[in-house]
């Protein structure tokens, strides 16, 4: 978990960890324990105070984010994207991916208008 700042005032807060690609974890659920062989770092979940959106709290979140995947020797980064908020992440490299059935089945548990996303950092914006 990372806090986000403006200055020195918190903002918002970051979660991530490393998770297998196109498998997001259950929502609601405990995360036992961490693959050994982890291929992406999975964007958890991002919250930003309403009056500092906008600021570039997320830019400097997802530049740290990359950083941290890089120096694992993660080559992506991987999310759900929830309430309408693809447009944000496509800023940011990332890019939908057609769910196959397996996928399409945990989506469901995000809601009616989840997407799965995925930046490869070597073609993505991110950092």
């Amino acid at each position: 978990m990372q806090v986000l700042c403006a200055g020195a005032q918190i903002v918002g807060y970051g979660v991530a960890h490393p998770w297998m690609l196109h498998q997001p974890p259950v929502l609601d659920a405990f995360l036992r324990e961490l693959p050994d062989h982890a291929d992406c770092l999975h964007v958890h979940d991002v919250a930003v105070l309403r009056d500092h959106r906008g600021r570039k709290a997320v830019t400097s979140y997802m530049a740290a984010i990359a950083k941290l995947a890089r120096a694992m020797n993660i080559g992506r980064l991987a999310l759900v994207s929830v309430y309408g908020t693809e447009t944000l992440w496509t800023r940011f490299g990332f890019r939908g991916v057609m769910p196959d059935a397996a996928l399409g089945a945990k989506l469901r548990c995000y809601g009616a208008t989840a997407k799965y996303m995925v930046c490869d950092l070597g073609v993505g914006v991110v950092g």
